[in-house]
């Protein structure tokens, strides 16, 4: 596709302003639940309800994502929804807090303390503690078990807005399971897609040169070498269908910056220490036996062949 300055393609500087915020609305008035808080018992609650029309949506949305190749589904069926996000909800967040179904087509889950990262983001007032919780955090959830997946578990949606930090014990939590990564799809790479959810919030967000910072506090604290691997390969921008997404994704920045920024992380990342010895280490695991004869090379004989060549002359005596 031509590209443009700043190495924008055509559709990106063909699209005003005005239109990708009129997207942005669009996603926005397409939510599928919607959330009202409640007092019950003298606790704070969030009650999570399905809209009416939210199974053919989920459908459409599914159908949208398969066309795109972007491996996360919507739950499209009421009850499968309410049980995954009980349940996951319950996993991570049981030791204080708790989930559960009330009504038919609702969850009730207690409130966690503290605010989302996306609020701290937007605000300004995002540090590299709260990044280093979440990443520790994301460490934490992908060890465990999912039947669902008969594999580790991955979240699916995992953006700076279903993250919350309570500065009073320094604890990010995981939140909203509506949004799930196909089975199909490997567990380091469905994790490494949680990690670049995150990051694209900080890249597309963040300020200068504060996101390379954050970026990099997130992914020291995460510390699964393996997953991040994984995720060096995704550090680009799509095309073709999948641009749309990507749009809400990064919420629609500018994709010139988010490209740069990308590749930027890229680097820096390809040049941690720890980093490049796993990928190496990784590289040979992967390489294939050759199937072919080896060229020999015209010249003295190396020290081993000399070797073998005198053996068996003195064995042929």
């Amino acid at each position: 596709m031509p590209t443009g300055k700043n190495g924008t393609t055509l559709a990106e500087q063909l699209m005003p302003r005005a239109v990708a915020k009129a997207a942005a609305r669009l996603v926005d008035s397409l939510k599928i639940n919607s959330v009202t808080e409640k007092i019950r018992r003298g606790r704070p609650v969030v009650m999570k309800r399905r809209n009416g029309y939210s199974e053919p949506f989920a459908e459409l949305a599914n159908l949208y994502f398969r066309m795109a190749g972007i491996p996360i589904r919507f739950w499209g069926k009421i009850a499968d929804w309410r049980r995954w996000e009980v349940d996951c909800f319950n996993m991570l967040n049981g030791d204080r807090f708790r989930a559960w179904r009330c009504g038919d087509n609702t969850i009730c889950a207690d409130k966690l303390p503290g605010k989302t990262l996306w609020e701290h983001l937007e605000h300004g007032t995002l540090t590299n503690r709260m990044v280093e919780a979440a990443g520790h955090e994301f460490r934490r959830a992908h060890q465990f078990w999912s039947d669902e997946f008969r594999d580790r578990w991955s979240h699916g949606d995992a953006g700076t807005n279903n993250v919350i930090f309570d500065g009073h014990t320094g604890r990010a939590r995981l939140i909203d399971f509506e949004i799930v990564h196909k089975k199909s799809s490997e567990v380091k790479a469905r994790q490494a897609d949680d990690l670049l959810v995150f990051l694209l919030d900080l890249i597309a967000v963040a300020p200068n040169p504060q996101w390379l910072a954050l970026s990099l506090s997130f992914l020291n604290a995460y510390g699964n070498t393996a997953v991040i691997c994984e995720l060096e390969d995704e550090l680009g921008v799509p095309t073709g269908l999948a641009w749309i997404w990507w749009g809400v994704r990064t919420s629609f920045a500018n994709p010139a910056k988010v490209r740069r920024r990308l590749e930027k992380l890229r680097d820096v990342i390809g040049n941690l220490e720890f980093y490049r010895a796993f990928a190496a280490k990784r590289a040979r695991h992967r390489r294939r036996a050759s199937i072919s004869c080896q060229q020999i090379s015209p010249g003295i004989p190396s020290a081993s062949s000399r070797t073998r060549a005198i053996k068996a002359r003195v064995m042929a005596r």
